[in-house]
């Protein structure tokens, strides 16, 4: 027999439970679809943070400007790439969403201090930064559901409940007495929590299951191991969803949560720009495209496919590492093939790799593309979660992810550049790093810049010399997040063909569907908080709209 519900949620990442929990708010009879064994999806891979100005958690920490502000800001950095009716939708509803999420589920949530937007520079940019991230709380309200939460991309040591703040400073231990006051009480917080008998969740963790317990409560199930393989049509609207198990009919309709195709390797390499796999992304293992290709199947149009939210990553022996901080410690610097700098290393992860690719839609410019830092800077920072003073693991010198020497020829003969280009870059470099001013990519000009610096480097927290042998040099490679094209969408969320009519029914929301920040990126949490209000609109336009009007028209 098929199964019929009001709501059919394909998804279950921020999108696709927020969606699902705003559904049952309404009174709408719902059910999740997850084809991983897992929930969760790449929101709980993720750091967690969530970019929606004005909202009440931002009010607390005595942050009430007007809205007026984010709106000239998201204009000045997305443009006309995206409607502006999109972009005002958004942060329209942005607080109201964030409130929803703390009233019906555990979760709280508190101001990332000082994590910059990250063009602060742009009109309306902050420079103190918009981002919230949900406070640590106790897995074991998930039950036997915490079992099946997607684990994080980088586990933390011992369980420790780290957030964005703690990862900062905790990366500066050596440097700062803030990261050993933040080691110390991470540490009292780890070992009150064992005593209790908590398992304390945090980051993207801590929202995919304060997510996950508000469905339970709302008695919404989430069914894993179930694909969604085609959708149900009749005549052009849709009205459910084909899984391996069987056709579930959607009353009202279908909202397409499903994620990104950062794991489709024919999908990367037909939309997107050489070099392109599936190996450097940390998105979920699930996302391949499912609901993207079904909407393309029946005309949906699509935005933003050669995009992604991309950052410079290390090609790891245990997988890749998004270089948040590596990058933006003083005394290194990348790279690409001919030894020369290309891009302000500082900068934010999407506008990096879009560097890295360069101009033009062929193969990427400066890749192959090397870090290159000196031993004061191995002896004072942590470098993908390695301490201070610890040796670079010898497997990534024989997989030739990392090379070192004792001088700078060495190194560039190791990592095949010219010697004498890779000289007069750092000669350069290294002028501007004593002067505090680098007249080149203008780095630690912004205040972004200055968040994973060191504030006890001076005259600038950004730069520093390369002049204290040993010479390293690590592969970077463009990596992301998971993919930022999708499905075009209205500000309701409602799918979009070609000529601007709505495909009747079907809905999407996160990377499933376009991204409203555009071809940038906002600040942390730019993909989540967007996530998040599209699942909940469409999830309300559903539930208020005439179900009579089965129309394809705007």
């Amino acid at each position: 027999m098929t199964e019929q519900f009001d709501v059919v949620v394909v998804g279950s990442g921020a999108a696709g439970m927020t969606a699902a929990l705003a559904a049952a708010h309404h009174g709408l009879s719902v059910v999740v679809l997850e084809k991983a064994a897992c929930f969760g999806g790449s929101t709980a891979r993720s750091g967690g943070g969530v970019w929606l100005p004005g909202n009440h958690a931002l009010r607390a920490a005595g942050i009430d400007e007007p809205p007026e502000r984010a709106r000239e800001y998201l204009a000045s950095i997305v443009g006309d790439v995206v409607p502006a009716v999109r972009r005002d939708t958004f942060l329209a509803h942005g607080p109201e969403v964030l409130r929803f999420v703390c009233d019906h589920t555990p979760l709280k949530f508190r101001w990332v201090r000082d994590y910059s937007d990250y063009h602060p520079e742009a009109p309306g940019g902050r420079p103190g930064g918009r981002s919230v991230e949900p406070m640590a709380f106790d897995g074991k309200l998930l039950g036997a559901e915490l079992a099946h939460l997607e684990p994080p991309y980088s586990a933390p040591p011992m369980g420790v409940p780290i957030t964005q703040a703690d990862y900062r400073w905790l990366s500066l231990l050596a440097r700062h007495p803030r990261g050993a006051v933040r080691m110390l009480s991470l540490g009292v917080q780890w070992l009150v929590g064992r005593v209790r008998g908590q398992r304390l969740l945090s980051m993207g963790q801590a929202l995919a299951g304060g997510l996950r317990v508000g469905l339970a409560r709302a008695g919404v199930e989430v069914r894993l191991n179930t694909p969604l393989t085609d959708l149900r049509v009749d005549g052009d609207r849709v009205t459910g969803v084909v899984t391996s198990q069987g056709v579930i009919e959607a009353r009202r309709g279908v909202i397409l949560g499903s994620g990104g195709f950062e794991r489709n390797l024919e999908m990367r390499e037909k939309y997107q720009r050489a070099p392109i796999g599936v190996d450097w992304t940390v998105g979920a293992e699930a996302n391949t495209g499912d609901g993207i290709t079904a909407g393309l199947k029946l005309g949906a149009a699509l935005d933003l496919m050669d995009d992604a939210w991309w950052g410079p990553s290390l090609p790891l022996t245990g997988g890749p590492w998004f270089a948040l901080a590596e990058r933006s410690r003083p005394r290194c610097i990348m790279v690409d093939a001919q030894g020369k700098r290309f891009v302000n290393e500082s900068a934010p992860y999407v506008e990096a790799v879009h560097a890295m690719y360069g101009e033009g839609d062929g193969p990427g410019e400066h890749i192959p593309t090397w870090l290159v830092f000196d031993q004061r800077y191995k002896d004072r920072y942590m470098f993908t979660g390695i301490g201070p003073r610890q040796p670079l693991p010898g497997r990534w010198f024989k997989a030739g992810i990392a090379a070192k020497s004792s001088s700078l020829a060495g190194l560039a003969a190791k990592i095949d550049v010219p010697a004498s280009a890779l000289e007069t870059t750092v000669e350069r470099f290294n002028g501007f790093a004593r002067r505090g001013v680098d007249e080149d990519f203008h780095r630690g000009v912004s205040k972004y810049d200055h968040y994973y610096g060191d504030p006890r480097n001076k005259p600038n927290p950004s730069l520093g010399p390369l002049d204290k042998a040993p010479f390293y040099a690590v592969k970077i490679v463009p990596g992301d997040l998971g993919t930022k094209g999708g499905l075009r969408t209205d500000e309701h969320a409602r799918v979009l063909r070609e000529d601007g009519s709505v495909v009747p029914g079907l809905y999407a929301a996160g990377n499933a569907s376009a991204a409203v920040m555009g071809r940038t990126y906002a600040g942390p949490g730019a993909t989540i908080g967007p996530a998040m209000v599209f699942g909940y609109l469409a999830a309300t336009r559903l539930a208020n709209e005439d179900q009579g009007t089965t129309g394809g028209q705007r």
